[in-house]
């Protein structure tokens, strides 16, 4: 699934391609993965909730998108940008069989491919767009959350693992599996960490080092993300320059030379180094 840095590079990426262009007309192939009626308008902004994109129209509406498992989008136009779930379909000829909606602009073509219909486009009212169910329980990023916010909801989660608190979008809201291992190591706090023993001083440096990861990884392009540019075929590289332990068990922990080990934390594959994110009492 495309994390927050992912998504925030689509934004910027897709900024670039479809901002003033008109939006002529929508074709649905898939009725689940559209809600609401076809738009025809001028593209003004894109802006993102979390893993959410919001197109701004200048007729009032907007169309929310959110890509969950697999979803992508691709512009055709004289240039073609690719990013959302890899696969091979940046490259193929659209639509094709995981087409479920098609935005005909000005200049180009807005796909939106999603193999496993979990994602969605969904028209809003521009001045409802942050009263979305879907949006509106999302809590404040790490750009935004204090320390003393984000040690307060911690105290409201206090049996439950630190990894699994941090990755509830409605506590903190950006960090997926890959960026709360990291954040964690940064920190050496263990995961398995309750949330009511973290103190107020490393709910703090949980925020600056989500940032720092965060900020790096957009610097980046992403991690799992794969952008094409006139097909060039050139990837996000947050994973090979700058991650420490996601992906790396067995490998030397680059601070303190230990093995890197994977775990399991509350259902999901967790990264880290055994000697220094310790397990406390």
């Amino acid at each position: 699934m495309p994390e927050l840095p992912e998504v925030e590079t689509i934004r910027r990426g897709l900024s670039k391609f479809i901002i003033k262009q008109n939006l002529k007309k929508t074709r649905i192939l898939c009725e689940k993965s559209f809600i609401g009626q076809p738009q025809t308008a001028k593209i003004k902004n894109i802006r993102r909730f979390g893993k959410a994109l919001v197109i701004d129209l200048d007729n009032q509406k907007s169309l929310m998108i959110h890509l969950r498992m697999t979803g992508q989008l691709i512009y055709d136009g004289k240039e073609r940008y690719a990013a959302g779930h890899p696969s091979e379909n940046f490259l193929d000829k659209l639509p094709n069989k995981q087409t479920r909606v098609i935005l005909e602009l000005e200049h180009g073509t807005l796909y939106f491919n999603d193999q496993r219909k979990f994602g969605f486009i969904k028209v809003l009212k521009t001045t409802e767009v942050e009263d979305d169910p879907f949006i509106k329980k999302l809590a404040k990023e790490p750009w935004q959350i204090t320390e003393e916010e984000l040690y307060q909801k911690l105290q409201k989660h206090q049996n439950s693992p630190i990894k699994a608190t941090i990755l509830d979008q409605t506590i903190i809201c950006g960090l997926g599996n890959i960026y709360a291992d990291e954040t964690l190591f940064m920190t050496k706090i263990h995961p398995q960490t309750k949330s009511g023993k973290i103190t107020k001083n490393q709910a703090g440096e949980i925020i600056r080092a989500a940032k720092e990861v965060m900020e790096k990884s957009i610097a980046s392009g992403g991690s799992t993300l794969k952008d094409y540019k006139k097909a060039d075929g050139t990837r996000g590289d947050y994973l090979d320059k700058f991650a420490q332990v996601f992906n790396r068990q067995g490998q030397k922990c680059p601070r303190c030379q230990s093995t890197i080990t994977k775990i399991k934390v509350a259902g999901r594959g967790t990264h880290i180094c055994p000697n220094c994110q310790k397990e406390r009492e």
